[in-house]
């Protein structure tokens, strides 16, 4: 089965290209199950139940998300009530939500994602190794095919994520930092890993960022209001083939479309 997994959606810039290109992106690549992050899809910072449920309705099937996820208040009730919209599973105590779900593919397979949270560099909440290993005992064996959003800050946590989980998840795909990385591979196990997908807005920014805004706080070192930028847009995703008897990655790509 193909799965698409779409990088950090970023406020309308990131909502549009999808509106625009998904299908499209879905039938050329024959996908059977889309996952996307979509923690900064609400004005580039948090997302509402409303744009979560525009998204689904593109055709998106799981959204991810991470530290921003908790921005907007009113998602707090939603994710309650909707378990395709998932938060990181290591939070401590009970937080709002979930942090995996197992949904039917296109195809009829089900498939199990699950969204974690780095702590270098982020908050201090619990252990997502740990998280992960808890996840996977309790996971019906007989479910293969297993997508895991990585949502964290540095690069050697991604990587350390995906060897730790290789051979017992079918793909580690890195959030977060929007710039996507060139070590697209399959590990000796059979994990996809890419230590950042990249993200889905504003191309001429800085993060999907406006470029002023940015530099000013580099600058001055001041708060500033992170507005997402307008203009061009891209969509940064990986395409990935897994073995749906085995869970097995047979490979992963890199998919970049831009317009203006």
């Amino acid at each position: 089965m193909n799965v698409l997994f779409v990088g950090d959606i970023i406020g309308a810039p990131g909502r549009r290209i999808l509106a625009e290109r998904l299908s499209g992106l879905i039938s050329e690549e024959r996908i059977h199950l889309v996952v996307g992050n979509a923690e900064n899809a609400a004005g580039g910072r948090g997302v509402t139940p409303q744009v979560a449920e525009d998204l689904f309705n593109l055709g998106v099937d799981v959204l991810t998300s991470g530290n921003h996820i908790w921005d907007k208040r009113e998602v707090n009730d939603y994710l309650e009530r909707q378990p395709r919209l998932l938060r990181p599973a290591n939070y401590p105590g009970q937080p709002p939500g979930r942090g995996v779900c197992v949904v039917r593919a296109r195809n009829g397979v089900e498939a199990a994602v699950i969204n974690l949270q780095g702590r270098a560099h982020m908050l201090p909440i619990d252990c997502p190794f740990r998280k992960a290993d808890e996840i996977l005992r309790a996971l019906d064996s007989a479910l293969k095919v297993r997508v895991v959003d990585f949502h964290a800050e540095i690069t050697s946590e991604k990587v350390a994520m995906g060897w730790y989980l290789d051979g017992r998840v079918s793909a580690v795909c890195g959030t977060h930092t929007h710039v996507p990385t060139a070590d697209t591979r399959i590990l000796p196990g059979g994990t996809a890993l890419q230590t950042d997908v990249g993200m889905t807005g504003p191309a001429d920014s800085i993060i999907g960022v406006e470029k002023d805004i940015v530099l000013r706080r580099f600058l001055t070192s001041l708060p500033v209001r992170m507005d997402p930028a307008k203009g061009r847009m891209e969509l940064h995703s990986v395409v990935i083939e897994v073995d749906e008897d085995t869970g097995r990655a047979v490979s992963i790509r890199r998919r970049a479309l831009e317009q203006d």
